[in-house]
C-alpha cells in the first residue's frame, strides 16, 4: 500500500492543475449573419484521468479522456477578424460648368486670332481646347 500513495498523489495533483494546462489553446467559433446579430462561443480541450482502483485478481488502472469545455473569451483568443467598413472613393467631381465656359471662352477667341477661311477650323478647335481647360480649371 506504501507505493500506492505517490501514484495517488501524482494523480491528484494532475486533476487538480489539469484545468490551467489548456488555457492557450482556446478555440473560438462565431456565428453570425450580416445585419444581425453576432456570438462568439470560445471552447478549450480538457485532459481528465480518474484512478480506477483494482482488486487482488484484477489490477487498478487509470481512466483518462478529453473533455470540450466552454470558457470565456478573451478578445486575444477570437480567431475571427472584425470587419470594418470600407469607404468608397466616390469621383463627385463634376467640370460640367468649366467646360461651358472655357468652351466659350475658347471659341470666341479661336475666331477672334483666325482670319478668313481659317475661322472654319479656329473656332471648334478653340471651343474644344478651352473645354479641355475649363474643366481643369473648374477641378475635373
Amino acid at each position: 500500500m506504501t507505493s500506492l500513495k505517490p501514484v495517488l498523489a501524482s494523480l491528484l495533483i494532475g486533476i487538480a492543475a489539469a484545468p490551467f494546462f489548456g488555457l492557450a489553446d482556446a478555440e473560438a467559433q462565431t456565428a453570425s449573419q450580416p445585419g444581425y446579430s453576432r456570438t462568439t462561443q470560445c471552447f478549450r480541450d480538457e485532459y481528465r484521468e480518474e484512478y480506477v482502483p483494482g482488486t487482488k485478481d484484477r489490477p487498478g488502472y487509470v481512466r483518462n479522456w478529453t473533455e470540450k469545455i466552454e470558457i470565456t473569451c478573451n478578445e486575444s483568443t477570437t480567431q475571427a477578424p472584425t470587419q470594418e467598413p470600407q469607404a468608397v472613393d466616390i469621383d463627385n467631381n463634376d467640370c460640367s460648368q468649366g467646360s461651358v465656359i472655357g468652351g466659350l471662352l475658347g471659341a470666341g477667341l479661336g475666331a477672334a486670332l483666325s482670319r478668313d477661311k481659317g475661322r472654319w477650323v479656329g473656332v471648334p478647335v478653340g471651343a474644344a481646347a478651352g473645354a479641355m481647360v475649363g474643366c481643369q480649371v473648374d477641378g475635373g
